[in-house]
């Protein structure tokens, strides 16, 4: 039975699992963040020529389970998060091939970025498209405060210099996102060494 058929009982249940679960404290990783990326990269899919509707439904699947793993533990949610989706999926009817493709494409999210093939790379663009919109600045606070209440970071000086780190080491992966965010990522980049 194709994914398609159960997709929409996959979503509300994930989502569902996410609004009721998700510690408030996490600004940044909230169920939005998930559904941005559910459709950032359904507009990445789309317009890097991802017409097999199976890919598109293990892609989407893998969007919204990427940060579930943050229900169990902030540090290797990536893993938790694998692990969510190898309890829940089969019984969905997800094959473990599919499982393993999920897997595959939640893992290449975790930072430094490790895509391996085409899917893999439109995850990581997806999640991390904000860099180069113009929503950069209120989006990176929300990161900024969450860290913040986990001591992780302390000053907003400190948090703009690991930025400049973390922008200047990011690249996109597809066409689509270097042609579409590349330049504005920059610009965000020259405004923080600015301001230090």
């Amino acid at each position: 039975m194709p994914i398609k058929d159960h997709y929409n009982t996959i979503e509300s249940n994930i989502l569902l699992k996410l609004r009721k679960g998700l510690s408030k404290d996490l600004t940044y990783h909230t169920v939005q963040h998930t559904l941005d990326i559910l459709k950032n990269a359904e507009r990445i899919a789309h317009q890097e020529n991802i017409h097999n509707e199976n890919d598109l439904d293990l892609l989407k699947v893998a969007c919204l389970y990427h940060d579930s793993g943050f229900l169990f533990s902030y540090k290797g949610h990536e893993e938790e998060s694998c692990k969510l989706a190898k309890k829940e999926l089969p019984g969905f009817n997800i094959t473990p091939n599919e499982i393993e493709v999920i897997c595959g494409l939640i893992m290449a999210t975790k930072i430094p970025q490790t895509p391996h093939n085409k899917l893999e790379e439109i995850i990581c663009d997806a999640d991390l498209d904000y860099l180069g919109t113009k929503d950069f600045s209120r989006i990176s606070d929300t990161l900024f405060q969450e860290l913040k209440k986990r001591k992780m970071v302390t000053t907003k000086r400190e948090w703009d210099t690991i930025q400049v780190s973390f922008l200047k080491k990011h690249h996109y992966f597809t066409e689509t996102s270097k042609k579409l965010r590349e330049k504005q990522k920059l610009i965000h980049l020259k405004a923080i060494e600015a301001m230090l």
